[in-house]
């Protein structure tokens, strides 16, 4: 009979060991060197004004590092995530300015969507086997041409804008594109959906056994199905889960600027894969974690205003990107078999 290995997150292990196993840990050092570094060399980055500034793109980008963040621990990619959050983005403008649909009813129509889009990139996946980048890259290919044809169709050109003038518009900004004021300093709603997204999925990993489901699927499909985990569904589940966060992005981006491009999000999924790369989670699945993801993505916001401030040019920033995507995965790959030695 052969032996089955125990899970080091259930290992006896003292306090500074349980440390240094957190997938999380090498995205903690690395927001602590790059806040160090740039704070040290601009008053402005470490001012309350700057804070509010870098964490505003972090947080955009934290909610959707985090969904992916749990599609990959489950062992799985969603390529169409970025173009996702343009094409909810486009259907929440197009109905509400075009056709006259209240903001509300058409942000649910286009979370129906959102969701149909998900489910549908995980059923594809679990039934014909496929890999999911080969799925979800055809996903991201369609979605971009119907994103262009259709807003071409329907407006002649490559945006939708006038929302502003839309009915519920008012409120709907108010809770997922306005700002909260703490002392002299405003701050962005999306600030405290990032927070909550990231909370509430770290609760589902660690502390349900839906979570245990999500380690146990993308460590070892075959082995979880065997003990009576609900692989597939589980997987269909993070897709849509994937979408949900893309449609919560599209529509707090189209709420805050009243228009959106047909061709917005593009490329974004390579970005979102790598602040969870960078928070923890390997390519490979089974191992991350939801904070490392949002970590990562903090990373992102204090390299992306922290150039700016400093006056560089703007195209170091991807230098930045390669760079920490290579230390990430050398760190990933480090602390991954420390566990291993660990749990032994």
């Amino acid at each position: 009979m052969t032996a089955v290995k125990a899970d080091e997150r259930l290992a006896d292990v003292g306090r500074l060991r349980r440390t240094l196993i957190r997938p999380e840990l090498g995205a903690v050092v690395g927001a602590i060197i790059v806040f160090a570094f740039f704070a040290a060399q601009s008053p402005v980055f470490r001012s309350p004004a700057g804070i509010a500034n870098w964490l505003d793109p972090a947080a955009t980008l934290g909610i959707m590092a985090v969904a992916i963040a749990l599609l990959m621990i489950g062992g799985e990619f969603d390529l169409s995530a970025g173009v996702l959050t343009g094409t909810t983005g486009l259907i929440l403008v197009t109905l509400a300015t075009e056709y006259g649909v209240n903001v509300w009813l058409a942000m649910l129509i286009s979370l129906a969507v959102a969701l149909g889009i998900g489910s549908l990139n995980g059923i594809v996946v679990t039934r014909t086997k496929l890999p999911s980048f080969i799925v979800t890259l055809g996903s991201f290919l369609m979605l971009q041409g119907i994103n262009l044809g259709v807003t071409k169709l329907i407006t002649g050109t490559v945006q939708v804008s006038g929302l502003r003038t839309a009915p519920g518009f008012e409120s709907a900004r108010v809770i997922f594109a306005g700002t909260i004021q703490i002392g002299q300093v405003h701050f962005r709603v999306a600030i405290l959906w990032w927070l909550t997204a990231t909370a509430l999925a770290t609760w589902v990993l660690m502390r349900t056994r839906a979570g245990n489901w999500i380690f146990a699927a993308g460590g070892n499909e075959q082995a979880a199905r065997a003990v009576g985990v609900p692989a597939a569904r589980t997987k269909i589940a993070l897709f849509m889960t994937t979408a949900f966060a893309a449609w919560l992005v599209g529509s707090i981006m189209a709420l805050r600027y009243t228009s959106v491009q047909a061709n917005i999000g593009i490329g974004q999924e390579f970005i979102y894969i790598i602040a969870a790369v960078i928070g923890g989670c390997l390519l490979t699945g089974g191992y991350g974690s939801a904070i490392g993801a949002a970590i990562g993505a903090v990373i992102f916001g204090m390299a992306d205003k922290g150039i700016v401030f400093l006056g560089w040019d703007a195209d170091w920033f991807k230098f930045f990107l390669g760079a920490m995507l290579l230390l990430a995965t050398l760190a990933n790959r480090l602390v991954r078999r420390y566990a291993e030695e660990v749990k032994r």
